[in-house]
C-alpha cells in the first residue's frame, strides 16, 4: 500500500497546551477512569502484522548518530530502526518525532531520552541498548523489530532494567520484556466477546495460513468456547483461497458468524471467493481483525456490515491533529506506541519514585490511557488493550461499541 507523508525534519515544538498536557497526564498509573486525550496515513495493518513489523529490513547506510531529548534525571534508552530502509527507517523517524511530542507536552517530565539508531539489525539494537545502560538507562523502549528484541533484552537483563519493546511477535515477550504493540490477540478476544454478547454461538473461520494466522487460530479456538460458542466450520488458505472458501460455504447454514482475519486486500479476494462458491454474505455476520482497518474493506460491497475489533479511532484523529501541526506531516500509525511509551514513564518517574519501572507498578491491573484507548501489561509481557467494534461502512469504519472505560478482573 502507499506509504504516508513523512516529515521531512522535527520543528521546533511549542508550549503544551492544557488539553495536551492533560491528554499525557492520562497516563498517570491506577486511576478508577482513565482518559486518553484521514488525510494520508499508514494503515494499522501494516504494523499490527507480525510480517510488517518483526520481518527485518535491509539496513540503508551507516546508523545515525545517538542523540537526546529532554533533560531530566530519569534516564530512558529509545531503540528504533532509524536508518533502515524503506518505509521502517520512515516508519521509525515518524516514532521518534512523536517520542518528542510526548516530553514536549507533558508538564515538566524528568526525563531524559537516550535515542539510538539500531540501523534495522540485532547486532544494532544490541549496541545502542549498551550504550543506554551504559549512559544511565532504567528502561529501554524498543526496538521495533522481533528479531532485534533478544539482542536488546539480553543486554538490559544484565542490569535488571525492563524493556518496553514494540514488536507484534509474542513470543518474546517476559522475563522483564513488555510488549507495547498492537497484538492480534487482543482483537479476536475483543470481537468474539461482542459477537456472543450479540447472540452469536456459532462460528466458521476462514484465515490464511501463515504466522499470523496461526497465532489468530490459537486466540479464535480458545476465545470461542470461552464465550460459550462453538466452531463449526475451520479453513486456512495459502495460494488457494476457491477449495478452502467452498468447505466454508457448504457450513454456513450452521453457523451465524464468519471469522476472516487478513489484510484488506485478501479479505476482499477472500470475500469473493467465499461469493463464487455460492455463499450469501449478507445472511451471516462477518467478522475481522484491526487489519480490516483498510480502504478496499470499505470499497467492498460484499464485506459491508462486517464487524471488526480496533482502537477507537477518535484517538488517533486527535493525536494526528497535534502531529501535523508541530511536524507538518501525518504520523504513521504506530507513532503513537511511541509517544505512550514516552509519556507513561514520564508519569511513572512522577509517581512511583524508586519503583517507578518494577514489574509490580508496570503490570498494575487497572492498567493505563492512551493515545488509542487502555491497556495493560500481563505478566507474561503481552499486553491486553481495550479495544471498541467498529462497522464496515463505504465511509470508513463506524463504531457500534466503545472502548471500555475499565478493565475487568
Amino acid at each position: 500500500m502507499p506509504g504516508p507523508r513523512y516529515p521531512k525534519s522535527p520543528t521546533s515544538g511549542r508550549p503544551a497546551s492544557g488539553a495536551t498536557r492533560r491528554s499525557a497526564l492520562g497516563l498517570l498509573l491506577g486511576t478508577p477512569l482513565l482518559s486518553a486525550c484521514t488525510g494520508v496515513q499508514q494503515s494499522l495493518s501494516q504494523f499490527s502484522n507480525p510480517f510488517s513489523s518483526s520481518s527485518q529490513p535491509a539496513p540503508a547506510g551507516p546508523p545515525q548518530q545517538a542523540t537526546t531529548a529532554g533533560t531530566g534525571g530519569v534516564k530512558v534508552g529509545l531503540i528504533l530502526p532509524l536508518s533502515a530502509a524503506g518505509n521502517a527507517g520512515l516508519a521509525a523517524q515518524s516514532m521518534r518525532n512523536a517520542a518528542e511530542m510526548a516530553l514536549a507536552e507533558f508538564q515538566n517530565p524528568n526525563v531524559q531520552l537516550l535515542i539510538k539508531d539500531d540501523n534495522g539489525t540485532p547486532q544494532g539494537a544490541q549496541g545502542g541498548a549498551q550504550q543506554a545502560v551504559d549512559e544511565g538507562a532504567e528502561i529501554i523502549l524498543g526496538p521495533l523489530f522481533a528479531q532485534s528484541v533478544p539482542a536488546v533484552a539480553q543486554v538490559a537483563r544484565t542490569r535488571g532494567i525492563p524493556v518496553m519493546a514494540f514488536s507484534t511477535d509474542a513470543s518474546i515477550a517476559g522475563r522483564g520484556v513488555f510488549l507495547l504493540s498492537f497484538l492480534p490477540e487482543s482483537d479476536v478476544n475483543r470481537i468474539v466477546e461482542y459477537s456472543a454478547s450479540i447472540g452469536k454461538r456459532s462460528f466458521a473461520a476462514l484465515l490464511p495460513d501463515n504466522a499470523y494466522g496461526n497465532v489468530v487460530e490459537a486466540a479464535f479456538k480458545a476465545a470461542v468456547p470461552r464465550r460459550g460458542g462453538r466452531v463449526v466450520a475451520f479453513e486456512k488458505y495459502s495460494g488457494d483461497r476457491a477449495t478452502p472458501a467452498r468447505n466454508v460455504a457448504q457450513a454456513l447454514g450452521s453457523a451465524d458468524a464468519l471469522f476472516i482475519a487478513d489484510d484488506g486486500d485478501s479479505v476482499v479476494a477472500v470475500a469473493d471467493a467465499l461469493t463464487a462458491a455460492g455463499a450469501n454474505l449478507r445472511n451471516i455476520q462477518l467478522l475481522g481483525t484491526g487489519l480490516w482497518d483498510n480502504p478496499r474493506v470499505y470499497a467492498s460491497q460484499a464485506l459491508q456490515g462486517g464487524l471488526y475489533a480496533a482502537p477507537d479511532p477518535a484517538g488517533f484523529r486527535a493525536f494526528s491533529g497535534r502531529y501535523r501541526t508541530k511536524y507538518g506531516a501525518e504520523p504513521v500509525r504506530t507513532a503513537t506506541l511511541a509517544y505512550d511509551a514516552v509519556a507513561l514513564v514520564a508519569a511513572l518517574a512522577r509517581t512511583q519514585g524508586t519503583t517507578r519501572f518494577s514489574q509490580d507498578v508496570l503490570t498494575n491491573p487497572s492498567g493505563f490511557a492512551g493515545i488509542d484507548g487502555l491497556f495493560r501489561f500481563r505478566a507474561d509481557g503481552t499486553n491486553e488493550r481495550g479495544l471498541a467494534v467498529m462497522k464496515v461502512t463505504t465511509g470508513g469504519g463506524v463504531a457500534v461499541a466503545g472502548s471500555p472505560k475499565s478493565f475487568g478482573a
